[in-house]
């Protein structure tokens, strides 16, 4: 037996100003389709950016649906419509931001297992690493792999 470790990297921020401009830029544009979110069950509106390989930015927002498991998270939906639009590219990053009843929300959005397993599916699919911006509360966080959230990715078949 060999016990292993697994080490996650990232960068933390404590305000956009600090950011590198086009991270900043993603970041706002998920903070903006926060308020695109259809979330009257839950007030937990989460909004999504995606930066495609040609430069073009498409946002996402959360959709609620009284059958709950019918709804779906921003990421996806901002991941999904923007393969759809832009099919021979790949996704370089994915922004998320979240607004409870609101506010900002005070501690970092993070994705859900679903969303970071259609994420790491871009990410192999390119061969390529995608940047993901989580911004909430006081910090954002960093990171420049999809597989630093989900290091032991599904990928068997």
């Amino acid at each position: 037996m060999e016990t292993k470790r697994i080490e996650i990297n990232y960068t933390e921020y404590g305000s956009k100003a600090e950011m590198p401009e086009g991270d900043a830029a993603l970041l706002t544009k998920a903070e903006e389709m926060t308020a695109k979110s259809y979330a009257p069950y839950s007030n937990f509106h989460v909004g999504a950016a995606v930066l495609m390989s040609g430069g073009r930015i498409f946002g996402g927002s959360n959709q609620e649906n009284a059958a709950f498991p019918s709804g779906l998270c921003a990421e996806r939906t901002a991941l999904f419509y923007a393969s759809a639009q832009c099919h021979d590219e790949d996704v370089v990053a994915v922004a998320i931001a979240a607004e409870y009843q609101g506010e900002p929300v005070k501690s970092v959005p993070s994705p859900c297992g679903a969303c970071r397993q259609a994420m790491v599916q871009y990410e192999s699919r390119s061969g390529k690493p995608i940047k993901v911006i989580l911004g909430g509360g006081d910090r954002i966080l960093v990171f420049n792999s999809v597989s630093d959230l989900l290091p032991l990715v599904f990928d068997c078949i």
